[in-house]
């Protein structure tokens, strides 16, 4: 096996921050916007919006501390390379491959939902095997929007981002001028300490996903500046739409806590059944970016996996017309394609939380090495330790919250991370 230091890499620099942005915010938004309203509705009642935005402030040491992580390199691999760095080949491969596992669990849930969504237009879709003929439409469209150069993925994403955020804003606009004089603002309605607690749990995991742009660090133009800026205004851009939203829908929807699909509900009470299926489609293509970045994200992580030896050497294959890894990019949506279908992703889905925790905890721990490297055009945080400190303890403070079943399920994983280092080194040596 190689170090990453040795290893030179096919891919070309064409990302700006604005792609970044783009995958940072569509690794973010998801499909967990459109049902959290009700639940942090029922938690906190009016007071809801501020919880969007507690949980931002609570997120931000670790997206700060990301960004300056990914500051550091010019290469392909973001957490692979943050751990690796700092603790070794051993602990870098586990943060890599624990990144691609839980991200392909997360794809194969994903596309299953975008799926079964088209069934608020067409309920057949719900039925098998219109269910896998979709699925499979589906997979063939993600893999050719990721088998061109990164630049005409970035425009396919910007355009499904463009249709996906453009009923939100629409109805977060609609419900922001359509508050009545007297209603309640909601700032000083702050809710009991258990509830509190639990919207605070529930709302912050809106907010992962955005360590996916940092992988493709190896086709930014320039990753010292763009990769700490498409962090922060993915921050700043998730933010205000999120808490806009909660404000629309509980302006919209008299019963929020106890409505099922509370942006639908929110879309038809501004337009009727067009706001709804405006709404809808929103959820569909919002699901859609998500995918299509994690598409993207993902196969740079296992191209990277294959270029220093941890993976078979063709997962590094690089396509000589357009620049991509064209056999990663291919199992990734081939294997998200069977996980999806068989359903297996239900079994893996314990697995996203704790994993998610722990990665960014190691990437925190790996900063004082980092730092050691740095050189000048890296964005150091201000502050020493603090902002680092505060994201660690975040980290901790949700680590208190996971299932022993999911303790067993990421202990097994690691187990298998670590039964395929050991391969991949026997069969270097040999």
């Amino acid at each position: 096996m190689q170090s990453q230091a040795q290893t030179s890499e096919s891919l070309k620099r064409q990302l700006t921050v604005v792609g970044l942005w783009l995958l940072a915010i569509n690794g973010m938004i998801g499909a967990g916007i459109f049902g959290v309203p009700a639940k942090t509705y029922a938690l906190a009642g009016e007071f809801s919006p501020w919880i969007f935005v507690i949980c931002a402030i609570l997120i931000a040491p670790i997206m700060l501390s990301f960004g300056e992580l990914s500051s550091v390199f010019r290469s392909t691999g973001g957490p692979i390379l943050f751990v690796g760095t700092a603790f070794g080949p051993f602990w870098g491969f586990q943060a890599g491959w624990a990144y691609y596992v839980a991200r392909i669990t997360a794809y194969s849930a994903n596309l299953n939902l975008m799926v079964l969504s088209i069934g608020y237009f067409w309920p057949a879709a719900a039925e098998p095997i219109p269910r896998l003929v979709l699925l499979a439409i589906a997979t063939f469209i993600i893999i050719g929007l990721n088998v061109v150069h990164a630049r005409a993925t970035m425009g396919s994403l910007g355009l499904i981002t463009l249709v996906k955020l453009s009923p939100l804003v629409a109805l977060a606009i609609y419900g922001l001028f359509s508050w009545e004089a007297g209603a309640s603002s909601g700032i000083t309605e702050v809710p009991s300490g258990a509830d509190f607690g639990a919207a605070l749990l529930l709302v912050i995991y809106a907010y992962v996903g955005f360590e996916s742009s940092t992988v493709p660090a190896g086709e930014s133009k320039n990753p010292h500046r763009d990769m700490p800026r498409a962090l922060v205004l993915a921050l700043g851009t998730a933010t205000a739409l999120y808490a806009l939203i909660q404000w629309s829908a509980q302006r919209l929807v008299p019963d929020l806590a106890n409505t099922e699909g509370p942006l639908i509900a929110a879309g038809e009470a501004w337009l009727g059944p067009i706001g709804a299926s405006l709404v809808t489609i929103g959820i569909i293509t919002s699901v859609g970016g998500n995918v299509i970045s994690s598409t993207f994200s993902s196969s740079r992580m296992s191209y990277r996996m294959g270029l220093d030896g941890y993976l078979p050497k063709w997962f590094s294959a690089v396509n000589v017309t357009y620049a991509i890894p064209i056999y990663s990019v291919l199992f990734f949506g081939v294997a998200g394609f069977f996980l999806s279908a068989s359903g297996s992703f239900v079994y893996l889905a314990v697995l996203s939380v704790l994993t998610r925790l722990l990665l960014y905890l190691s990437c925190i721990a790996s900063m004082p090495a980092v730092r050691k490297i740095a050189n000048d055009q890296a964005s150091i945080l201000p502050g020493g330790w603090t902002i680092p400190i505060l994201a660690a303890i975040v980290c901790l403070g949700l680590l208190t919250q996971v299932s022993l079943s999911s303790v067993y399920a990421t202990a097994a994983l690691l187990l298998v991370g670590s039964i395929l280092f050991l391969i991949a080194k026997y069969k270097a040596r040999g």
